[in-house]
């Protein structure tokens, strides 16, 4: 009898981030990248292998994608079934607890917890590290999402050697984000398509790449001090070198609305005023501030003279990939 498992990944918002890809179908990254797991925001995703099934089908928040829709995740059960031996399709359920391709990390739960129910549904016993390593082919953020607290993605040079640790988890002390979700919907460019354009075009992405690895030994001893004045310092700064790659790009581009640097704007003004408080974004407008846990309501009332209550979202450090079989 076919077995159904189920797996839960939560997304990660990098601080030190990946942008750009030195190999492709690999997914191996041009530098290595540093992320927080959060707890809000996650993916729940079950799979079953079926030989009564013609084809592969993907449900994705209950309706039932066309062969077109769910290309990636078929090609990416295609790598599973190579490496397992299994030749059946699958039937996939998957919900997402994360507004999708908003620059909220939605791929990278949802490859996470694909690759974990995937691998295990086709008789697969993978340790962390392998799971962490497959879930990178998926989406290469998703080699994080394997794992909760702050989580490191060695770049790598081959398939064996790029893959995702955890430097701290739990977390221990007050860290925590404020996720501004400004716009809950489809990217103008894809994070794929930004980061490709970027390499290729970008005078400055040679300077990007060295930066990141300064960036990466400052944050592993800011996480390490508990210094969460260092962690966002270094997060924000980061940030901003990788939209500034996007605006040198050619044709340029930017993931920013005129909310976003409303956001930035506010919480450069609360730290102003002696609030420990720290912005950083990834590939879409939503603005996520780094803080500590005793100065959310602070925050939280000076962002509602401009954001709705519900669009301000705080979430802790959350945890790694679990897994049920039915």
């Amino acid at each position: 009898m076919a077995k159904t498992v189920t797996a839960k990944a939560h997304t990660n918002i990098a601080l030190v981030k990946y942008w750009g890809k030195k190999d492709a179908q690999l997914m191996l990254p041009q530098n290595g990248s540093i992320s927080l797991t959060l707890d809000h925001f996650y993916t729940e995703t079950s799979v079953t292998f079926d030989t009564q099934l013609n084809h592969d089908q993907v449900y994705f928040n209950d309706q039932l994608l066309q062969p077109a829709q769910s290309q990636r995740i078929s090609r990416f059960l295609d790598l599973v079934r190579q490496r397992s031996g299994l030749h059946a399709p699958a039937a996939v359920k998957t919900t997402n607890h994360v507004p999708t391709s908003a620059g909220l990390a939605s791929s990278a739960s949802g490859f996470a917890a694909l690759a974990a129910a995937s691998s295990r549904a086709a008789g697969m016993d993978l340790d962390a590290t392998a799971l962490s390593r497959l879930a990178r082919r998926g989406s290469g953020s998703a080699t994080r999402s394997i794992f909760g607290g702050f989580v490191e993605w060695h770049a790598g040079h081959d398939d064996q050697s790029s893959f995702a640790e955890v430097i701290q988890d739990p977390v221990d002390w007050d860290i925590q984000m404020i996720a501004v979700v400004l716009k809950a919907t489809k990217k103008p460019i894809s994070s794929t398509d930004g980061m490709a354009r970027v390499v290729a075009t970008s005078p400055y992405y040679p300077a990007w790449v060295e930066t990141a690895e300064t960036d990466l030994t400052r944050m592993r001893a800011a996480i390490a001090a508990k210094d969460l004045a260092a962690v966002g310092t270094i997060a924000e700064t980061n940030a901003m070198r990788m939209h500034a790659l996007n605006l040198s790009a050619a044709p340029a581009f930017n993931y920013f609305t005129a909310d976003t640097l409303t956001a930035i704007q506010a919480v450069t003004d609360l730290r102003a005023h002696g609030i420990n408080c720290y912005y950083t974004l990834d590939a879409g407008p939503n603005v996520k501030i780094i803080c500590a846990g005793h100065d959310t309501t602070v925050i939280k009332t000076a962002l509602q003279q401009y954001f709705a209550p519900e669009q301000l979202i705080v979430a802790k450090p959350g945890p790694g990939i679990t897994m049920t079989e039915a």
